[in-house]
């Protein structure tokens, strides 16, 4: 399975950094968003971020502007069909998700390889809806695509090995590196990541800590780079909270149990840096604390 063009669903903040390491790959790359408006912004981010690697030194100015001539944008889903390599980005919803793959599979090619970005929804259900669950699997970037050097690769209980070894190699000329996970609530990252968030806003929930004090104890005494409230507000909230009730629905243990602050925020829309206003309020000159 020879894999020289890139489908793209979402032109999200997931999307767009998709879009950007593939066209530097040397692949063709067709994004789609049923939002014009969200296509342009993805293109003007990808224009700058490369914008960014051109004067760090890590791509040349011809490199960029090869890599931004391979993208093109769609607002209609249909003309990924003749792709050979699908990737949804779309939102943590797998209704949403489930919607994507039924108008989409009419329209593909019998060898396309069909691919979720899901950090913690079930592939083995998802390609269940499909008629490849054989050449479907999970294609699990982490956030900012164009730095984070990890993909975890999630076979489905009928994904078959040539699938799983093409999207290695795609993989492999990304130069970043491949995990392959267990079909399970979270895989890897986000069954370790996302308990230690929610466990930190319980922190916060009762009072032993605010979100300073929280954050620079974890950045000063364990060493991670972003405290784990900074982090929640990067990766969103909602997103957090939805892999949340993933993890407690799948594997039934009441220590996955969201928490009820993180339930607050995300009903009060305060969904961290895309919101302005999470655990931190962004829109000053410098984040401010909530709580």
């Amino acid at each position: 399975m020879e894999i020289k063009s890139i489908g793209i669903v979402g032109a999200g903040q997931m999307g767009n950094g998709i879009a950007h390491v593939m066209a530097l790959a040397g692949y063709d790359v067709m994004l789609n968003d049923i939002n014009q408006e969200t296509l342009s912004a993805a293109m003007e981010t990808m224009a700058r971020n490369m914008d960014r690697q051109v004067s760090r030194e890590k791509i040349s100015a011809d490199e960029q502007k090869n890599a931004l001539g391979r993208i093109t944008t769609t607002t209609t889903l249909t003309d990924l069909g003749q792709t050979d390599l699908v990737i949804e980005a779309a939102t943590e919803r797998e209704t949403v998700k489930q919607a994507i793959f039924e108008d989409l599979i009419p329209h593909l090619k019998p060898s396309t390889i069909l691919t979720s970005n899901t950090s913690s929804i079930s592939i083995t259900r998802l390609a269940s809806r499909t008629d490849r669950p054989e050449r479907f699997m999970g294609f699990h970037f982490m956030n900012p695509v164009p730095v984070m050097q990890l993909v975890e690769l999630i076979r489905g209980i009928a994904t078959d090995e040539a699938t799983f070894s093409a999207c290695k190699t795609v993989v492999d000329r990304l130069n970043k590196t491949a995990a392959s996970a267990e079909d399970f609530p979270g895989f890897i990252v986000n069954r370790i990541l996302m308990p230690m968030i929610n466990e930190a806003v319980y922190t916060l929930y009762e009072g032993v800590g605010n979100v300073k004090s929280i954050d620079s104890s974890m950045k000063l005494g364990a060493n991670h780079p972003m405290g784990p409230l900074e982090l929640a507000d990067f990766i969103g909230l909602d997103t957090c909270l939805a892999i949340m009730n993933v993890l407690h629905d799948g594997l039934a243990d009441t220590k996955y149990r969201p928490c009820p602050l993180l339930t607050k925020y995300v009903e009060a829309g305060w969904l961290g840096r895309k919101t302005q206003r999470g655990f931190y309020d962004y829109r000053g000159e410098t984040p401010v604390p909530t709580r």
